[in-house]
């Protein structure tokens, strides 16, 4: 799945599937439970009337990013077991 909602990646890597966010980083059981306990941080920010602002514009390095670390997950996902 190619996505930046935290919680879906986190469904998503539970049900043992792979997750992949518009700039490039891989979602892992390893590194999930950090970006939702983050996401769930700033929400509760936002929802206290905290401007946390927004992410960076995406560029064309996140562009670059993505492709390569998608390039890399097929690559390594395509190759005969």
């Amino acid at each position: 799945v190619i996505t930046g909602d935290i919680p879906l990646a986190a469904e998503v890597i539970e049900k043992g599937g792979h997750a992949l966010n518009p700039r490039g980083d891989l979602y892992t059981e390893n590194n999930i439970k950090a970006r939702l306990t983050m996401r769930n941080f700033m929400d509760t920010l936002r929802s206290s009337g905290i401007d946390t602002g927004g992410p960076p514009t995406f560029n064309k390095a996140d562009r670059k990013s993505f492709a390569d670390q998608l390039d890399k997950f097929l690559n390594k996902e395509m190759k005969p077991k």
